[in-house]
């Protein structure tokens, strides 16, 4: 057999060489377009939209420091996938709750972002003692309406505390009259941002120079309601479905004392545990009323399961109930419905309540 020569050689190599660029870049064009595609996880700069606004108020990032302030807070939430993970999912359950509350009160959509920074939609506790979604100091609640003692801390209560927060927002508004330095002073407090403003004799919140929390405050905002509406643009492969579904509950309200939560639980056919998810404002294991006060509570559904029998407590525990009870419906635009016990069984029995006022149908 004849040995190829040197030429044949040079060829060979020449060729192999070539196909092997060839495939290189073939490959590095295919990697490229699955990663402009987002096919897979990949960590990148993202590229800036021209315009960002919050609240309709235009964000100035033709200023070379909103900007880069704008760039940090999404490349650095972007990133934080749990946290962006479990607010993708929160957001599906408590946003339908914020929602209308915010629209009844003129106060813009925009601030329903405002919650997940402040709480991550959670009854979250800070160390300065701010409570709740929308992390409300004590004093702050009262002022605007909320009961806050030992056994009820209505910061904890959704609807409630986002109408104090709505009231808030709207005094704010009046006193400044530009819904971002509302947002800032919900963080520092309408007086520190008054002087702020004073000390720097500006009048836009992207002018001044403020600590680094509050600095930073409307940028986290924007940031999330971006990454938020436009997962995919991020790399989050999310769709309507990964959300958390609301709950689907009756409601019950009570105008005297409860001397024991469990049993009261127990007597709706949930258990403490259950209760006290439907309605974290409850603090104490007991409720008193001596006044005579409405209080209604939110009663989960089959949804959440109870696994102990409770059949051996009918003998050895006394349960007491109270004397009325008055079930209706979460829409305040139906009448409600007042249910007389039986004197000598303290309970309900479900099936004689309407099926239409017994469960709001809340779940879509």
């Amino acid at each position: 057999m004849l040995k190829p020569s040197k030429l044949h050689q040079y060829a060979i190599g020449l060729l192999a060489v070539f196909g092997f660029i060839q495939i290189f870049t073939f490959s590095t064009q295919v990697v490229e377009n699955i990663l402009t595609n987002q096919k897979f996880y990949a960590a990148k700069a993202h590229e800036l939209k021209s315009t960002y606004d919050f609240c309709g108020e235009i964000v100035p990032t033709d200023s070379k420091d909103i900007k880069e302030r704008l760039d940090h807070e999404i490349l650095k939430n972007s990133y934080w996938h749990s946290e962006m993970l479990i607010y993708y999912k929160r957001i599906g359950k408590y946003f339908p709750i914020i929602e209308p509350i915010l629209k009844k009160h003129n106060i813009p959509d925009d601030f329903k972002y405002l919650a997940v920074i402040e709480s991550g939609l959670s009854n979250a506790v800070s160390p300065a003692g701010a409570k709740g979604f929308w992390q409300i100091m004590e004093k702050t609640g009262q002022e605007y309406g909320l009961e806050v003692n030992s056994e009820v801390d209505e910061r904890y209560h959704l609807k409630k505390a986002t109408e104090a927060a709505c009231k808030y927002l709207k005094d704010s508004h009046k006193r400044f009259g530009s819904w971002t330095i509302v947002a800032a002073s919900y963080n520092m407090g309408m007086g520190g941002v008054s002087r702020r403003l004073k000390q720097q004799k500006v009048n836009s919140y992207y002018d001044l120079l403020l600590n680094s929390e509050t600095s930073r405050y409307v940028f986290r905002i924007i940031a999330i309601k971006d990454i938020l509406s436009n997962p995919t643009k991020y790399g989050y492969n999310l769709q309507s479905k990964n959300r958390y579904e609301q709950d689907n509950f009756k409601l019950i309200t009570i105008d005297s004392t409860i001397t024991s939560l469990t049993d009261f639980a127990i007597q709706n056919n949930i258990n403490y545990k259950i209760l006290k998810l439907g309605n974290p404002w409850l603090r104490r294991k007991e409720l008193t009323n001596s006044k005579g006060k409405k209080y209604t509570f939110k009663i989960l559904q089959s949804e959440y399961r109870i696994l102990s029998d409770y059949e051996c407590y009918n003998n050895s525990d006394s349960i007491s109930f109270p004397d009325s009870l008055e079930i209706i419906l979460c829409n305040d635009s139906i009448s409600s419905l007042r249910i007389n016990t039986d004197s000598n069984k303290n309970y309900i029995i479900s099936d004689s309540v309407p099926k239409a006022i017994e469960i709001e149908g809340t779940k879509k």
